[in-house]
């Protein structure tokens, strides 16, 4: 296996992605980044320093110095940041800013799987593999209510429903990097599909690449 070997996985909010990047992350020991965790801490961030509301000018500041500390927030899964990282994921200036940040983490030595909306598009156009995971609007909506319920938060289907639709609707047609499978991606739909067959299916995709020697 070569030196430098990118994992891309996109695909929209409670489809699965981040734990399938985790678990094959874990799997071939490679380092994983959820990229959708530095838009949530940026999002946030704006919010606070602009008391509520995202200012563009601001939000580009975040993106430029964000730390570490910044993504190790507990409030980083909330409904609130998830709100927010979709808005300033539309803001050119934000993306450009953090191109850098996961450009470096693609390369670094060892493998690396990045999990988002716009990896295997924008990020890596050249990753070694990747994969585009979805489900049906009615088992992501699902999925997403039971987490929110489990860590106590007080919510409805159809309020979840509503912001994962209203989410979705924001990434597909932003004008910078909107949410699209890439053309070479490979699907991994999760509707009817447990997770651990959904790592196994993208193991075994990798795998085969391997064995082909085509990376």
């Amino acid at each position: 296996m070569k030196k430098h070997f990118t994992i891309a996985i996109d695909g929209p909010a409670a489809a699965g992605k981040g734990t399938i990047a985790r678990a094959i992350a874990a799997h071939f020991g490679f380092a994983h980044l959820d990229t959708g965790m530095l838009y949530r801490a940026v999002g946030v961030k704006t919010l606070e320093l602009g008391r509520g509301t995202i200012d563009p000018v601001t939000a580009r500041d975040v993106a430029t110095n964000l730390s570490q500390d910044d993504l190790e927030r507990d409030d980083l899964r909330s409904q609130m940041a998830s709100r927010a990282a979709s808005r300033v994921a539309t803001d050119p200036g934000v993306r450009a800013a953090l191109l850098e940040f996961q450009h470096k983490f693609a390369r670094r030595d060892g493998g690396a799987v990045l999990d988002g909306r716009d990896i295997g598009t924008v990020i890596c156009p050249d990753a070694d593999v990747k994969f585009f995971v979805t489900a049906s609007d009615t088992v992501r909506a699902q999925r997403r209510y039971a987490e929110l319920i489990g860590k106590g938060v007080d919510t409805t289907l159809d309020r979840v429903a509503n912001d994962l639709a209203q989410r979705d609707a924001r990434d597909a047609s932003r004008d910078a990097a909107p949410m699209v499978a890439a053309t070479d991606a490979h699907l991994l739909d999760t509707t009817e599909l447990d997770i651990d067959a959904a790592v196994a299916n993208a193991v075994a995709v990798i795998n085969k690449r391997i064995e082909q020697g085509r990376i």
